[in-house]
C-alpha cells in the first residue's frame, strides 16, 4: 500500500471520526433538550393535566372510529353469509320509529 491510499484511508477515517463526534453532540443535545421539557412539566402541572386530557380524547375518539369501522366489516360480512331475519326485523322496527318521529 503506498503512501497516498494510506493518506486517503486516514482521511475516511478522520471523516467517519468527525461525523459519530457530530451525531454524539446531536444526542447529547436532544437528551439535554428532554431533560428541559421534564422540568418544564413538572413546574406547570396545568400543562400536564391539558396534554393528558387532549391525548385521552384523541384515543377515545380513535377507539369509537375503529369500533365502528370494525362492527360495519363485521355486520356486513355476517350479512353476506348469514341470514338475519331478527337482526333485519329489529332494524326495521328502528327505521319505522325514526320515521314516525320525523
Amino acid at each position: 500500500m503506498s503512501k497516498n491510499e494510506y493518506d486517503l484511508d486516514s482521511n475516511k477515517i478522520s471523516g467517519k471520526m468527525a461525523g459519530i463526534d457530530k451525531v454524539n453532540e446531536l444526542s447529547k443535545k436532544m437528551d439535554n433538550m428532554r431533560m428541559a421539557e421534564y422540568v418544564e412539566m413538572i413546574y406547570n402541572p396545568k400543562r400536564v393535566v391539558l396534554m393528558n386530557f387532549v391525548a385521552g380524547l384523541i384515543r377515545g375518539l380513535g377507539m369509537g372510529i375503529g369500533f365502528t369501522i370494525l362492527a360495519g366489516v363485521v355486520l356486513y360480512m355476517m350479512r353476506s353469509w348469514v341470514n338475519l331475519p331478527v337482526v333485519g326485523r329489529l332494524i326495521a322496527e328502528l327505521l319505522d320509529i325514526i320515521d314516525t318521529y320525523r
